[in-house]
């Protein structure tokens, strides 16, 4: 691969290091958006014209035109002080109407990238608007801009007290000032006061439920529960999905319906729980108590606790008829007393989980492991038909 160094025509700063590829018009519109120039030819360094892609030979210095002659870069001096185009030229903005003057330099030499840079390197390029006194037009905020001028002249960053630094960031971002707008994010950002991930309290949950219409929906997704005091709570419909309930205490509270879907609820206390229809898909309940627990909807609406890590519950005693617990992990779990009339365990890993005086009546242990399983004092006697494995 071919590379080439190009310099707009006359001038030999702010060169481009480029790859040579494809054709001659491929090449001048690489050279187009690199030096912000209508490129048109090429010149060698002797000023010969360069028509075929063929003769450009790696680590050449071309010279590119807009159509006008080569012009030798020794032999111009471009900075005069009767030449339009030098970089010492003074220039007055009028930017929203207030005046600012400052040095072609300033705004082009800091970030020679930016479209200051672009609009004023050489008179006239961009057509820049003047109004009657000559002051060049730019329909930006003052306010703004003036700390982005400041910039450009000492590098440093400083806003006055009272303007908004955001706008200052938009300005910065608008006139493509990339290393400002650098550090203006970081200022915003280490100005923001810290994120609060304090978990949620009794009183500030039963606050947000009181203020909280009848009609509207609860959505309380991931939010931070972790060790608060939600026991007796009515907590029907609300979605928890994703939350953290970790050692939570919920006995006795009301979540007929509510979805808990991939929450966390590790170590949870729901002794006496109303879970009719409850949504426990693929939740991590390790290690939690759900003694007593009622799962049973007499409208037929079943709880759905498929996928659960379930390790290590005590659930004794609850009512779970039609529950669904299809590939659930119950291993080690307690489930002594349970009525489990008609659920799905089809898939659900029963290793060593202590299921002594179950109704499974009608239950499907299709495919579930029961390696270890406790199965004394049946209230009904377990078919071989519901389990093969």
């Amino acid at each position: 691969m071919r590379r080439v160094t190009l310099f707009v025509n006359g001038t030999s700063k702010n060169g481009k290091v480029v790859a040579v590829y494809g054709t001659l018009s491929d090449l001048l519109s690489v050279a187009s958006n690199k030096l912000g120039i209508k490129a048109s030819c090429l010149y060698n360094g002797k000023g010969g014209l360069i028509d075929d892609i063929a003769l450009i030979r790696d680590d050449d210095v071309l010279y590119v035109s807009e159509g006008d002659p080569f012009i030798d870069p020794q032999s111009e001096v471009r900075v005069t002080s009767d030449q339009h185009g030098a970089h010492t030229d003074w220039l007055t903005l009028n930017i929203g109407g207030r005046l600012f003057t400052t040095t072609r330099s300033t705004l082009v030499s800091k970030e020679p990238e930016s479209m200051l840079a672009h609009m004023f390197r050489e008179k006239d390029v961009w057509g820049n608007k003047q109004d009657k006194y000559g002051a060049y037009l730019i329909d930006r905020s003052p306010e703004y801009f003036e700390p982005i001028l400041n910039y450009l002249r000492h590098g440093q960053l400083i806003v006055n007290e009272g303007i908004n630094i955001r706008g200052v960031l938009e300005e910065a971002r608008f006139f493509g000032i990339e290393q400002l707008a650098e550090q203006l994010e970081v200022v915003i950002k280490n100005s923001q006061p810290p994120e609060d991930h304090s978990p949620i309290s009794r009183k500030e949950f039963v606050r947000f439920l009181l203020a909280t219409s009848t009609k509207s929906e609860l959505r309380c997704q991931g939010l931070n529960f972790s060790g608060a005091d939600l026991s007796r709570l009515d907590l029907r419909y609300i979605n928890f999905k994703m939350a953290n309930l970790s050692r939570c205490n919920l006995t006795h509270a009301n979540l007929c319906c509510s979805n808990l879907e991939r929450a966390d609820l590790s170590g949870a206390n729901m002794d006496g729980a109303n879970l009719q229809g409850v949504k426990m898909l693929c939740c991590n309940a390790e290690g939690a108590s759900l003694k007593g627990c009622n799962f049973e909807d007499p409208s037929g609406l079943k709880a759905n606790l498929e996928g659960a890590n379930l390790k290590g519950v005590d659930m004794e005693g609850s009512q779970m008829t039609g529950v669904n617990l299809r590939v659930a992990t119950l291993k080690n779990a307690k489930l002594k007393n349970c009525n489990l009339r008609g659920a799905t365990l089809a898939g659900t890993d029963l290793e060593n989980c202590d299921l002594s005086g179950c109704d499974l009546q009608e239950a499907n242990l299709r495919g579930s492991n029961v390696k270890g399983a406790i199965f004394e004092e049946m209230l009904t006697p377990l078919h071989m038909s519901q389990s093969v494995r």
